[in-house]
């Protein structure tokens, strides 16, 4: 956080202890404070003395409706689109906060604050800028990006995944919170490994929690740990994952499948890094690097007051979308060759390769489950084949053993359904299959329970 050159923070409050608190708080951390009491005066001080940050209050008269620090924010862009903005709020006026996300700013601090939060998003701010303005603008080559950052997990040269790449290098030395959607399948956990690994964290551990597979009921003791008798169950002390990712990272995955009285308590933690663990009534702080992670769509379950807005704007700071397979059909063979190498020697097996044909016919598929499938896929043929080379009949064959289909099934026509009345129809014969056991079905279909009551009310499917 200590600077060579220090930077200037224009701080814009009308109360003077909020000033004096922020301008000692960052004058002790090696910035330059300057105080402005009034959003004209944060104007002129602006002009003038061209902060590298802004942290400015959302009222500055007896009203609280928070349109003063709105219109302020909208004229700071005005002036500059670039600078950084984080706004102070109280933690009542998260919907004020996140009006203020929308319109612009970066980041929000709540009152009361942490100051190692604080500081925290203040730095994460700043090296995000500075990374932006120092990232070259020249054609994107994967040898100078392998040279540079730790990517050998992640196979491919696809301009969309090669772009992907530059971002994770550029933001990976930050502490910026990180969103990384996408299809199932689509290797949303290795990004987020290569986000850890390309960090000044990454000797620190990294703690991966599946939140679809948590019970609401088990939210609090998962996450922040509990003490012993805090409840029936409670024989000894246990360590939260909070806890357990401190100075490292935490990758929330599934973040979509959570339920909206776990999303509220995951977002008090997120504001500060603070928490309590089950039966204790002790503050503990946990200084943690986010990386969340879905294949929902968030803005639908938004919509749907399924997710909190809130929320999504303590996770998306930045937000990576991975494109489907499909969109990187380059990419495939290279994949699958790396896969079958792995494959070979995790079986102790034989060198084995892919004929020209088979390479040809695994471009032109169109894998819906995306590199999951067409890892298992591969390892499916190898398995099944006595041979040390794969072709079209390899992979053919290989499916038809795996995937057995009863003598009454039919093959629909390409383009007879669409996939949401597959999925709704997918839906309805495993209620029938399972005689409306939502759990059986739930897990038949590779679902939290969550997540299948969720689908079952978008399509009106009612037991």
């Amino acid at each position: 956080m200590n600077k060579m050159t220090k930077e200037k923070i224009l701080i814009v409050d009308d109360d003077q202890s909020v000033i004096s608190a922020l301008s000692f708080l960052l004058k002790k951390n090696n910035y330059i404070a300057i105080a402005a009491y009034t959003p004209e005066q944060a104007l002129q001080f602006m002009e003038e003395h061209a902060p590298a940050l802004i942290i400015h209050d959302m009222n500055y008269s007896r009203q609280t409706s928070g349109a003063e620090g709105m219109e302020l924010l909208a004229n700071i862009r005005k002036a500059n689109a670039d600078i950084p903005v984080i706004l102070i709020t109280a933690w009542g006026s998260i919907d004020l906060a996140v009006s203020g996300i929308k319109a612009g700013a970066n980041d929000f601090i709540n009152k009361p604050w942490s100051n190692q939060r604080l500081l925290q998003v203040v730095a994460t701010a700043l090296d995000l800028r500075v990374n932006k303005k120092n990232q070259l603008k020249k054609e994107i080559n994967r040898q100078a990006l392998d040279q540079k950052y730790q990517f050998s997990s992640i196979i491919g040269k696809d301009e969309k995944l090669l772009q992907i790449l530059t971002t994770i290098g550029r933001i990976a030395t930050t502490d910026a919170s990180v969103l990384i959607l996408g299809e199932s399948g689509t290797g949303k956990e290795l990004i987020a490994n290569a986000i850890h690994q390309n960090s000044p964290r990454k000797q620190q551990p990294m703690v991966k929690v599946n939140l679809g597979g948590i019970p609401s009921s088990l939210f609090e003791s998962e996450m922040f740990g509990h003490v012993k008798g805090a409840f029936t169950d409670a024989k000894s002390d246990r360590t939260g994952r909070f806890e357990m990712a401190d100075n490292g990272t935490i990758f929330l995955d599934e973040i979509g499948d959570m339920d909206k009285s776990s999303q509220v308590k995951l977002l008090r933690v997120l504001q500060d890094q603070t928490f309590q663990a089950v039966g204790s009534s002790a503050n503990r702080r946990s200084n943690v690097r986010v990386v969340a992670a879905t294949n929902c769509d968030l803005q639908q379950l938004i919509a749907e007051n399924q997710f909190r807005e809130d929320l999504l704007y303590r996770l998306n700071l930045i937000t990576i979308t991975l494109p489907p397979l499909r969109e990187r059909r380059g990419d495939i063979v290279e994949i699958a060759q790396h896969v079958l190498t792995q494959v070979c020697q995790r079986y102790d097996m034989a060198k084995v390769s892919l004929t020209e044909d088979a390479q040809l016919w695994l471009t032109k598929q169109n894998w819906p489950g995306n590199i999951r499938q067409l890892t298992q896929t591969i390892e499916r043929a190898v398995l099944v084949n006595d041979n040390d080379k794969l072709n079209v009949q390899s992979f053919t064959d290989s499916e038809h053993i795996s995937e057995p289909k009863s003598p009454s099934s039919k093959e629909l026509p390409v383009g007879s359904m669409t996939l949401e009345e597959m999925e709704k129809n997918m839906i309805k014969q495993s209620l029938a299959q399972y005689n409306q056991n939502l759990t059986q079905v739930a897990n038949n279909l590779g679902l939290t329970r969550q997540a299948l009551y969720r689908r079952m009310e978008k399509y009106g499917i009612i037991v």
